[in-house]
């Protein structure tokens, strides 16, 4: 069952779990926007086809909280949100090795499409994050991030670049164990797309491993 964490007449936000797709894709697992889709169908007994509007998305190995739209002008009005990047996104890392306590990273990211891969590249794409370390333990650091632009992979390429791969990484971490990916959407913070009302959702820190070796 997904968690629901806040529902209204024009949004849906929701706890995407680990290992689900945002959207079908080629695996034919059942995706997260299909199963809210019959959710919404089944609560409010509705006819047809319903209306989901997807604004923003996660990989399939990363888990945490995300925005859905009940209406194509509440999925307008938010899409135009990220697009001006007042649609803010937090998400909490453990990362292989000691990050600075803060900082910024900046970079050019350009997707490799044959591949499923982002590299940093004079040709790509400007990729902007800022973060602060919250605490290290054991060879790994707890690091919170605030995207300021959203490009494919882009938390796991601009760590992993700098020597500092995603513990759980699959991808971008060569050394990494099967484990999922140590990345958690935290938090949104956006305007309402019809009161206009600043808001803001966060969900707690996760208690799997490598998260539950920090402290709260």
């Amino acid at each position: 069952m997904i968690n629901i964490i806040y529902e209204d007449n024009h949004l849906l936000i929701v706890e995407k779990p680990v290992n689900i797709p945002v959207q079908a894709d080629s695996s034919g697992d059942e995706d997260l926007l299909s199963m809210l889709k019959k959710y919404l169908k089944e609560k409010y007994n509705k006819p047809g086809n319903v209306y989901l509007g997807l604004v923003h998305r996660l990989d399939r190995p990363v888990s945490g909280i995300m925005v859905f739209a009940k209406t194509s002008k509440a999925a307008s009005r938010l899409s135009k949100q990220i697009a001006s990047h007042e649609f803010r996104k937090t998400y909490l890392a453990v990362c292989e090795g000691k990050v600075m306590k803060f900082g910024t990273f900046t970079d050019k990211l350009e997707k490799d499409k044959k591949n499923n891969i982002t590299k940093v590249s004079a040709n790509g794409k400007e990729a902007i994050l800022s973060f602060n370390l919250l605490d290290y333990k054991d060879g790994l650091s707890l690091v919170e991030i605030y995207l300021k632009t959203g490009r494919s992979h882009q938390i796991r390429v601009q760590f992993s670049s700098r020597g500092f791969p995603l513990y759980g990484d699959q991808k971008y971490n060569v050394n990494s164990k099967k484990d999922n990916i140590a990345l958690f959407a935290k938090e949104v913070e956006f305007y309402h797309p019809v009161t206009n009302e600043l808001i803001k959702f966060s969900l707690s820190k996760p208690q799997r491993y490598p998260f539950n070796i920090f402290k709260d």
